[in-house]
């Protein structure tokens, strides 16, 4: 990919901070936040691919001006499926202990239902969607295997983070660098198999 091709991703969110975080895990992709002006949709879909590319053709199609080159706008969904639960909370992750939940309140309901279970086996997943001006779309997945803790540790990450062993290690997620979780996540992952689609592999 040289200069003069570089690809333009630009992310669905309204949140800064994951522009940023997708700018660094998508080298050598000219990385924009979503323009002013623009609403993201409710997301209605059953499956985190169903809601990503909900947010990606949503703000695709409200989109006025594009920049030259080849642009995409991308949309991610993820969330944490256990395995005792069937897969739950999935989508609803961020709302499992209800609409106004905290991320303590999430984990606090996953820790109480999860008590006294064997099976304790847990995965986070991204779904990265990429559509362009021309109906183009790229899919790409991400998968972070691990076990639920016991209990909370770690002062680092958000969400889960607390409660995440990865497969392998003895530390949960919010024990382990920001530079090493951003190495081995999910969304890292899927923005490992973006990439490769971007560039025809």
């Amino acid at each position: 990919m040289t200069s003069q091709e570089k690809t333009t991703i630009i992310v669905a969110t309204s949140n800064p901070n994951k522009a940023r975080e997708f700018a660094s895990l998508l080298p050598g992709v000219n990385v924009l936040p979503m323009p002013e002006g623009i609403v993201l949709p409710e997301e209605t879909g059953t499956t985190f691919e169903e809601n990503a590319r909900l947010k990606a053709r949503s703000v695709r199609d409200q989109i006025s001006e594009w920049p030259n080159g080849k642009v995409w706008v991308m949309a991610d969904d993820s969330g944490i499926e256990v395995e005792a639960f069937g897969g739950a909370p999935g989508i609803y992750s961020a709302r499992y202990a209800g609409e106004d939940a905290t991320d303590a309140d999430n984990v606090a309901r996953m820790l109480a239902e999860l008590e006294g279970r064997d099976d304790r086996g847990a995965r986070f997943v991204c779904v990265l969607v990429c559509v362009s001006a021309a109906e183009e779309e790229l899919v790409a997945h991400g998968y972070f295997e691990g076990t639920i803790a016991g209990a909370p540790r770690g002062r680092t990450g958000f969400g889960y983070d607390p409660i995440f062993i990865p497969l392998d290690k003895k530390l949960t997620v919010a024990e382990i660098s920001a530079d090493e979780k951003n190495r081995i996540s999910h969304r890292a992952r899927a923005a490992h198999n973006l990439l490769a689609k971007l560039r025809g592999g």
